[in-house]
């Protein structure tokens, strides 16, 4: 009976690590994507500075000519 609970005991925490492993795997992925994602954030929030600097410059100009 011990031996039959030794190999239950094997084949689970096989199964265990094996998920974790998975896990960990997944986790590296979501990591590379959190860091394109927070290059593209940047990049686009460099974007929106640079359209307001030029609204706001554009609005500026109109408001000296009236």
């Amino acid at each position: 009976m011990s031996l039959e609970l030794l190999s239950q005991l094997e084949t689970k925490i096989q199964a265990t690590l094996e998920n974790i492993e998975l896990l960990k795997m997944e986790l590296e992925e979501e990591k590379q994507k959190n860091v394109t994602l927070t290059a593209k954030n940047q990049q686009l929030e460099q974007d929106l500075n640079s359209w307001s600097d030029k609204v706001n410059g554009l609005v500026g100009l109109l408001n000296s000519e009236i």
